[in-house]
């Protein structure tokens, strides 16, 4: 019976050491994923903000710009 008793607890103590493993990986990869949405956040943004200044210069109001020299 305490053999029994010792080979569950071997048994036990393996189980958990692989389910540690395997949080610290999780973890890791977790933490790597929030790393990468943050740099895709950022190039998003910077991205979105080039648009919006090629818009601008694409789309100028007419009234801001001077006459043509033959005027």
């Amino acid at each position: 019976m305490a053999e029994d008793f010792e080979q569950r607890l071997v048994e036990l103590e393996t189980r958990l050491a692989f389910q540690d493993q395997t949080l610290a990986e999780l973890n890791d990869a977790l933490a790597e994923m929030r790393r990468e949405v943050a740099r895709q956040t950022d190039l998003l943004r910077r991205a979105l903000e080039e648009l919006k200044q090629s818009r601008g210069a694409l789309y100028a109001d007419p009234a801001d710009e001077p006459p043509p020299p033959h005027y």
